[in-house]
């Protein structure tokens, strides 16, 4: 589709960076499986491509798609999302500092401090829902990004990007927003002011739970040569099946998060219409202390749920078992149901008081809702509630094991 970004997202979604193969009229992009090119004279390869750590043509199409749902210039496709993190942080230097959320992925925090904080760069973590709190520690020394997830994992707190982006700016460092849980379709970042956008695409970009894969975008050429030297430096390359399998689930990435979030959004009301769970945790929920900025900033609330039981972590990890289409499961953003502790599973490398400082209750159970009959999400949120109500409190013992995890 010669115009498609000229058209809308998802339109975009199934044409963009896409042509149709010239020999032959194939739609669908091929999948390139070489290492190597042939080149027309020493140094001279043909169309820039020259080994497939550095580029290859099949994740070139899925980098054009991708930073043309994201109203970006370019885009880069990493091995994981972890991976194209990392990227933006092999730039830096020792010394460098990074403010960054502290309801954050997981691994995300396993990376800065374990992995890069031996070298040197510095890290603040804050509740970045305060933007007052963003101030204080952008203006506490010079800083490269101030790094964001929003919604954030697992607490679905919210960010304005715009003033955020705005106070990183004043102070000097750039704005980098993890996008994987609110994806493109309900909520582009750099149009309201941000510097760079990530994305796990192993989520909902994929949406098959068959791939794993991670992708940064933005608009400044310099960053992208500078990002894209490290990626092929260290060999962070995304391999060409697995870019064929995320333009695959573009395809249907707007049909699938309509679904996910109408389903979420009945998961949501449904849990928090029950006696046995104190809190629920959803965006489009009126209850979210952040719902007004969640309908200026997202398209909808988005496929994630999370919530505590009154019974804590025992009636927590009962509810977990007893689901079955709910599958006990790491990850999210497949078009199947997932359920998880997180303070037992992807988030057991935040130590256990950073975690609880950060408001990550051990007995909080995320979800990701999938795109199965909503009647039957229902009945199987009922089956969990049920095991949980006989389930007894008996202290957090099984979370301070899990908090050994590497």
């Amino acid at each position: 589709m010669k115009n498609a970004k000229n058209t809308r997202i998802e339109t975009r979604a199934i044409h963009a960076g896409q042509q149709p193969n010239p020999e032959n009229g194939a739609l669908m992009t091929p999948v390139y499986f070489n290492s190597t090119y042939e080149q027309t004279a020493p140094g001279e390869p043909r169309l820039g491509y020259e080994y497939s750590r550095t580029t290859n043509p099949t994740r070139t199409v899925l980098e054009n798609a991708l930073a043309s749902l994201e109203s970006a210039e370019w885009g880069l496709c990493f091995a994981s999302g972890l991976a194209g993190i990392g990227s933006l942080v092999q730039r830096l230097k020792s010394g460098s500092r990074i403010v960054a959320s502290n309801d954050l992925y997981g691994g995300t925090h396993r990376l800065f401090n374990k992995c890069f904080g031996q070298f040197g760069v510095q890290f603040e973590f804050v509740d970045a829902s305060d933007l007052s709190q963003i101030e204080a520690a952008l203006k506490k020394a010079p800083t490269d990004y101030l790094h964001l997830e929003t919604p954030t994992n697992p607490l679905l707190k919210l960010v304005d990007i715009e003033k955020a982006a705005k106070l990183a700016h004043d102070n000097g460092a750039l704005c980098v927003v993890d996008n994987t849980f609110a994806t493109p379709y309900l909520q582009r970042p750099l149009e309201r002011g941000a510097d760079l956008v990530v994305h796990s695409l192993t989520k909902y970009l994929g949406g098959h739970s068959d791939v794993v894969g991670g992708a940064v975008m933005g608009n400044d050429p310099v960053l992208r040569e500078e990002i894209a030297f490290h990626q092929n430096a260290y060999g962070a390359q995304f391999g060409p099946m697995d870019a064929f399998l995320v333009l695959r689930g573009l395809k249907t990435l707007h049909v699938r998060m309509d679904r996910h979030a109408e389903n979420a959004l009945a998961v949501a009301k449904h849990l928090e219409a029950s006696p046995l769970v104190d809190r629920v945790i959803y965006p489009g929920l009126e209850s979210h202390p952040q719902f007004d900025l969640a309908q200026r900033q997202m398209a909808s609330g988005g496929g994630m749920v999370s919530f505590e039981l009154v019974g804590g972590v025992d009636a927590g990890v009962a509810f977990c078992n007893a689901t079955e289409v709910f599958a006990l499961a790491e990850s999210l953003g497949g078009v199947e149901s997932l359920i998880e502790v997180p303070p037992i599973m992807t988030h057991a490398a935040i130590p256990a008081e950073e975690r609880r400082a950060a408001g990550l209750a051990d007995g909080l159970v995320r979800l990701s809702v999938g795109i199965e009959h909503v009647d039957d999400l229902l009945a199987d949120i009922d089956r969990g509630l049920a095991a949980a109500k006989g389930a007894t409190v008996h202290g957090d013992s099984v979370v301070e094991r899990a908090s050994v995890r590497p």
